[in-house]
This record gives structure tokens, sequence and C-alpha cells, in this order.
């Protein structure tokens, strides 16, 4: 049932020395907008580590100075100075968390709006070879991971590094003997710690691959709940739930085991360690080397240099998985977009002709969808594009869209080059409406308003009245502030194909790529929307892909796409008088309509008359 053995650690997870580095180097860049307050967090943390060290200082001060001395003003001096210290640290630890935070998500907040806007500006081609889900979790579980960090384990990490080296600086001054003992431990509690770090990251990583796997196995049986009940497939799918829930607990178990053989190694070091020191310290004091104070300091300071090894290790997963969660957003945002704005580009002629020269095309490299194609659509002219499926018309339509760049040769608009072309110019001038009318969580009103940035409600209006669809939506229960749901789900298929094209009539651009969508409607819808298409495509230089040919039989101009050829061009009548391509597909359309709904043709007649 697994595909992966119970210690197997995915590559991504982990960084070399030289990412690692490479990492650090892009987020310092990253922070430098934030230099102020990092200056400052840090200056906090400096301060803050100054006053943890310095209560034991005092309790060196009150025993060697005060009591044994009998000096009642030092004692007392020193009790406010630990006081004193102890109320900073606590000040400042607090203010350290909210400074780090503060600059941490700020942090976050830039690299999903990078990562946004580097997203959107990509092309086609990279969301045909890059799975939705695999960018959906670099913007969760990738970020969720940094999240992590910096939340919960920023602040500790920094915390605990400092202070364990300013707590050994410390220790060596005060008594490089004591020092040295303490220091003895520290082979057996490192390499326990480098152990620990080792298995740990193998046995969560192992933990998080079958918590995926148990809800993963959870999802597919919900979603097709009816499938599972319709063949009586409940107790199989049972069986593979156990499975791997048993996989889930295996995984925690390993990890639990490895906590405990851990942390009593660490708690072992320094209770002996606290022993040694008592007892070397003691014949030290007996011999007069060092104070009683020093050995009451180095005791309490034993408990700063053993509880940031411990919480260093603990946090080295959440810094490594952090690290390489921020290495594959940073791979995400050096990935050039196929499709950019050239240094110079020009705005693109209100009006023009749209032509293609010699185009081939060819996606990712691969077998060639278009070759030596050449077509012109004059202004105002309404051109259709019918083909077999898979014969090229689609990709054709988007090149002429410029969704895509031609591998060879180049489409213009009015004589300019569409690569030489302004984005804000080309979107405004040639608009695509996609078979399937794709619509966003929001209102009726802020999807149609979608079609120009800034668009006020009448302007949505003459949109909807434009395709003559106005009075259909203003009539529902909230009008145009009827909550469409999401991915339009509260509309019909047809309702929600009206909303796009009135985004696009709002648009009002002079030409308009349309990939017919009405195959798949109810009659009654269909003929609403055949309506609003009418209406939209009134005036403009229209580029239909024509599913059903009886919209071909309505356009000006007929363009045959076959197997990735331009193989036959004129007006529907012309092509049917020469007895080819066209007139083949057609007869054969005309037949498979007349067998399913005889009533049909006499409709499209109407319609075209």
């Amino acid at each position: 049932m697994m595909g992966w053995g119970s210690g197997a650690v995915r590559d991504e997870e982990k960084l070399s020395s030289s990412q690692a580095r490479q990492v650090v180097r892009r987020s310092l860049r990253m922070l430098r907008p934030y230099r102020r307050q990092v200056t400052v967090a840090l200056v906090v943390l400096v301060v803050y580590t100054l006053a943890m060290l310095a209560g034991p200082l005092m309790v060196r001060l009150g025993i060697d100075r005060g009591l044994q001395a009998h000096d009642a003003l030092v004692l007392n001096l020193a009790v406010v100075g630990y006081l004193v210290a102890a109320a900073v640290a606590v000040v400042l630890g607090r203010t350290q968390i909210t400074l780090i935070t503060r600059v941490g998500e700020s942090f976050l907040r830039d690299l999903r709006v990078r990562v946004f806007d580097h997203l959107q500006a990509m092309g086609m081609t990279f969301f045909d070879s890059q799975p939705a889900g695999r960018l959906v979790s670099r913007m969760t579980s990738d970020v969720d991971a940094l999240q992590t960090l910096v939340q919960q384990g920023l602040v500790m990490f920094i915390q605990n590094a400092l202070l364990f080296v300013a707590t050994i600086v410390v220790l060596v001054v005060l008594s490089p003997v004591l020092a040295a003992v303490c220091l003895a431990a520290m082979p057996v509690v490192v390499v326990a710690s480098i152990r620990f770090r080792r298995d740990s990251n193998v046995a969560y990583l192992t933990v998080r691959d079958r918590v995926g796997q148990t809800l993963s196995t959870l999802q597919e049986s919900l979603s097709g709940i009816r499938v599972v009940q319709a063949f009586a497939r409940e107790e199989s799918q049972n069986e593979v739930f156990v499975s791997h829930n048993r996989a889930q607990l295996d995984a925690n178990l390993r990890a639990v085991r490895i906590s405990a053989r851990y942390f009593p190694v660490i708690e072992l070091a320094g209770i002996g360690t606290m022993a040694i020191i008592v007892g070397v310290g003691g014949v030290l004091v007996h011999d007069s080397f060092i104070t009683v104070g020093t050995v009451a300091a180095f005791a309490l300071y034993l408990t700063n240099l053993f509880e940031p090894i411990q919480q260093l290790s603990q946090l080295f997963n959440t810094v490594q998985q952090a690290g390489a969660a921020l290495k594959k957003l940073f791979d995400l945002l050096d990935v050039p977009s196929d499709l950019t704005e050239r240094p110079g580009a020009v705005d693109l002629p209100e009006t023009g002709e749209l032509l293609v020269e010699d185009v081939g095309f060819a996606y990712d490299g691969r077998a060639q969808v278009l070759a030596d194609v050449n077509l012109a659509v004059r202004p105002g002219e309404r051109l259709a594009l019918v083909g077999p499926t898979g014969a090229g018309k689609s990709t054709l339509a988007k090149l002429m869209a410029r969704m895509y760049d031609p591998g060879e040769g180049r489409i213009g608009y009015g004589g300019v080059d569409l690569r030489d072309a302004t984005f804000s110019s080309l979107r405004h001038r040639i608009v695509v409406v996609p078979q399937e009318g794709f619509l966003f969580d929001g209102t009726i009103f802020e999807n149609v308003a979608i079609g120009r940035r800034g668009a006020d409600e009448e302007a949505v209006r003459r949109a909807l009245r434009l395709i003559g669809v106005e009075e259909r939506f203003q009539a529902l229960p909230q009008g145009l502030a009827t909550a469409v749901r999401e991915r339009g789900s509260r509309l019909s298929a047809g309702e929600r194909q009206l909303v796009s094209l009135a985004r696009a009539a709002l648009a009002d651009p002079a030409v308009l790529v349309l990939d017919e969508a009405t195959s798949s409607l109810d009659p009654g819808t269909e003929a609403d929307v055949e309506r609003a298409m009418a209406g939209l495509m009134q005036g403009r230089t229209v580029v239909v892909i024509a599913h059903r040919l009886s919209t071909a039989e309505r356009a000006d101009r007929v363009a045959v796409v076959d197997h990735g050829e331009l193989v036959e061009e004129g007006t529907h009548d012309q092509l049917l008088a020469d007895r080819g391509r066209y007139a083949a597909l057609f007869a054969s359309w005309a037949g498979e309509q007349q067998r399913r709904h005889p009533s049909d043709l006499a409709e499209d007649a109407v319609v075209s008359s």
C-alpha cells in the first residue's frame, strides 16, 4: 500500500550548505526595507541576553561581597540588581518576540505578494507544465512552514543561540577550570543532539507523509462516496484507511521513541555536570582558587548552557523545513515568464487587420501543433475556425490573442507585432471569452466589472443591456448584488456564460476571440446565449471557434484547420461548392443533428435569418 519506506526523507526537504547560504543571502536582501526594525530587534535581543546573564552575577556578588563579607548594603544592591535584571528580561523578552515576529510576518506578506504577482505574470506555457496543486502547495504548505518558524521558532532559535555562546564566554571569564569541567560534558550532548537531529528529521518527515496519506485516503473516499456505496466497496476502503492509519500511528510512535531517548540524555548531562561542578567547585573553594559565589553562579549558568542545546535541537527541523520551503519559493520566483513586455513596447492601434504570417507552434518542445499558417482577418469581419478535435484551431485562436507566442512566424494587429505591444493595449484590444464562463466568488456586478478597471454600476448595466440580459439578472432577488458563490455554483451554466459575455462587452474590445460554448446548454438557455453572443459581436472583429457548424454558416468567412494546417478558407457557400474538407464536415454535422434533434436545423435557419 505504501510507496515509500518508513525512513524515507524527501530530498526537497533538505538543503546543502551552498543552497542554505544562497537562501540566507536572498532573505537578507528581501529584509533590506526592514533594516531599522531588524536593528532595533537585534539590540533588544542583545540587551535581553545581557539581562539573563546578569542574574547569576548578582547572586555571585551578593554571596561573595554581601553574605560572606557581612555587608548589608552590597547584599541589598545585589538583590535589587537581580530583580531589575529579571524585570528587564521579562519586558525585553516580550518586546523581542513582538519585534521579530512583526518583521517576520512582514517578510512573509511581501513574499506572498511577490509569488502571487509572479504567478499572474506567467504565460500559459508555464501553467500547462505545472500542476495547479503544486503551485497551491507553494502558497500554503511552504508558507505555513515559514509561518511556523516566524511565529514559534525564529525568536527561540536566535535567542538560544546567542544565550549559549554568551554563557560560554562568561563561564570562561569567571573560571577557566570550572568552565572546562562544564564543557567536558558537551561532546556527549553534541553527539546526542546530532543523532537526534538526524533521526528526528527522518521521523517527522515520515509522520508528515503518513498524515498526508491518511488525509488523502479520507478525502478520496468522501469525494467518491457515491461510487463506494454503489459498488459496496465500504469494506475494502476501510481496509485501506486502517492500513494508512496504522502506518501513521507507527510513524508517530517512532518519533516519540526518538524523543524519549534524547531528552533524558540532556537532563542526565545537566544533572551530572551540576554534581561535578558542586564537587569540583567545593575543592576549588577550599583551596581558595574560586569563591562560593562563583560556584553558585556556575550552577545557575548551567541552565543557560543545556536548555539552549535542547531547544536548538528541537528547532533544527523547523528551521531546515522552513529553509527548504523558502528555497522552493525562491526557485518559483526565478522561473522566467515566456510572455514578457519588451522594452519600448508600443500600444496597439484602435483598429486594424489581424494578420497571421507563416506561424508554427509546438507546446513545450513537443510535436508541432501548427505549421506554416497564414491568415488575415479584416476589421469588422467575423471569421469561424472549424475543424476536428485536436486539429489546432483552439491553439491558433490563443496565439491570435497572444496567450502564447508562436515558435515560428509572427502575428500582428494593425501592423504591430503582438510581441512588440504593451500588455495593457493588447488585453484591451483583443479579448478572449473561453468556452466555459469562469466566475469568481462574489456578486454578479463584481464578476462583470472585472472586464474594466474602475467600472461603475451604470457601465456594468450598459454592458448587460448590450447583450440583452440586464432584465434577466435584475429579476433575481438581490439583482446584480446576487452572490454567485465559488466558481459561480449558484448560477446555471448558461447564466455563467452570460456573465462572461457581459464581462467581455464591458471591456469593449476591437477583436473578440470567442470559444463557442452552447453545445452543452439546454435549448432555452442556448437561445439566450446565442442572442447575447450576437449582441456582443456586433461591430467587432470576431474570431470564433465554431463547434456547431451553424455558427460557421453565419460567419463572413470560414477557415478550416486540420492536422495543424490551414487547409481551406472562404465563405460558407464557397466551401460547400468546393466539396472539400469543410463540405464533408458540414454534411456529417448536419446529418448528426438531424438524427439527434430534428428541429435544430430549422431553429438555426431562423436564427441565421
